[in-house]
């Protein structure tokens, strides 16, 4: 199939009128320039940064922390690759301070990892969830790397790798002294690879925190489920998998393009989206800069798209929400048994969403029915009134009332 070919064909042969369109809306909103004045100026300007703006490409976001306020002082935040892996880079954000009392209470703030999504947005959609947190804890945080730019040579990834890969990062930060947190997705390859640590007899981390995820599809299912469920997974194979081309470092990988993700994710709400971009239009027609910088904040993000490795995405579908074998204890990774039971000395939080339409009410909760092993007085749950998927981890919602429960939690078991 030559879908990703013909989509890069008509990106490069909308490239020059993208730009133009750019061209024009400068030029018809510059008070310096002269087309400004003319009648229906900013209409012009308008429909032209629109278009420019539903046809350009999106680079993955800059994460762009570089300040928190930590013990009421300002402190400097410092973006630091701790361990590369092909498909991989685990981040820190450092905090740094010459406030001698800053210094110490930075000292002891509990380490968390969070587990970032990789489910075609870039892990800078968490910018919300790791600056909060940078308030109380040492923050690392997974950024997966977009699978065309992975060369071929670097070999496949698969839903197994990702576990490795989990367990890998646990080690090199020390479990002992970790709190894990995971939003969405990674909720299940998290809990497999803790507990096939716990299984072996390995140190886990303290807490782990799990966030708007599938540990049991079965439970309210969404149309994300229902999709998954309606097909077999020849169809997926056969439908949505394509052969990254001959302008990216992973020219020949197998991939679910990011561009098919990002329809599925616009299919979902076409309304929604229709008039997000006619609020936008009208706010600039009318000079509501503010409102616009938002649109254009928010779609920088929301439209920046990755490629997921065709094996990771194949296994996810099947492993997750066709066979289930997680919460059916049929699950075995690379010859293991993943046998959630065998966490015992790990804290468990489960939060979702009220009117999450992604992952639905009680897929996430299933998780303390897994893990029999850990004190029933280690367990807690949080469902979020009022709160959709995206809510629980950003915005006010996560700021104001998700946040302080989850500080709560971890400094409980901080020891």
């Amino acid at each position: 199939m030559l879908l990703y070919q013909w989509h890069e064909l008509n990106r490069h042969w909308m490239a020059p009128w993208v730009h133009l369109a750019e061209a024009n809306a400068k030029i018809f909103s510059d008070p310096s320039s002269w087309l400004s004045t003319l009648p229906g100026a900013e209409r012009v300007s308008a429909y032209n940064e629109l278009l420019h703006r539903l046809g350009k490409d999106y680079e993955k976001p800059e994460w762009g922390i570089h300040q928190v306020e930590t013990n009421g002082v300002i402190t400097p935040v410092v973006e630091q690759e701790v361990l590369r892996k092909p498909f991989c880079r685990l981040l820190r954000f450092k905090r740094y301070t010459d406030d001698a009392k800053n210094i110490a209470a930075l000292k002891d703030d509990p380490s968390v990892l969070v587990v970032a999504p990789l489910s075609g947005h870039h892990a800078t959609l968490l910018r919300d969830t790791v600056k909060t947190l940078l308030r109380d804890h040492k923050v690392y945080v997974t950024d997966w790397v977009d699978a065309r730019m992975v060369p071929l040579a670097d070999g496949g990834f698969g839903l197994d790798d990702y576990i490795a890969y989990v367990e890998e990062f646990i080690r090199h930060i020390g479990a002992d002294k970790l709190h894990v947190i995971s939003v969405c997705q990674p909720t299940v390859p998290v809990l497999a690879a803790v507990s096939l640590m716990a299984g072996r007899g390995e140190a886990t981390p303290r807490s782990l925190v799990m966030m708007g995820g599938p540990i049991d599809a079965r439970k309210s299912p969404t149309s994300v489920n229902s999709l998954a469920t309606r097909n077999p997974l020849a169809w997926f194979e056969n439908h949505v998998i394509h052969t990254v081309p001959a302008n990216y470092p992973g020219e020949g990988r197998k991939v679910y393009p990011g561009f098919l993700q990002h329809a599925g994710f616009i299919a979902m709400n076409p309304s929604r989206h229709f008039m997000s971009h006619w609020d936008f239009y009208s706010d600039l027609v009318k000079g509501d800069l503010q409102d616009a910088e938002g649109h254009r904040r928010f779609y920088d993000e929301y439209n920046a798209v990755l490629d997921m490795p065709a094996e990771y995405y194949l296994d996810t579908i099947r492993t997750v929400f066709q066979e289930f074998l997680l919460p059916r204890g049929r699950w075995k990774v690379r010859g293991e048994k993943v046998d959630p039971a065998a966490i015992r000395k790990t804290a468990l939080m489960s939060i979702e969403g009220e009117l999450d339409d992604i992952s639905g009410l009680g897929q996430t909760a299933a998780a303390h029915e897994l893990c029999t092993g850990i004190p029933k007085a280690k367990h807690q749950h949080l469902t979020v009134e009022g709160a959709g998927h995206y809510g629980i981890f950003s915005g006010r919602r996560w700021r104001d009332v998700v946040y302080p429960q989850v500080r709560d939690f971890i400094a409980k078991y901080a020891g």
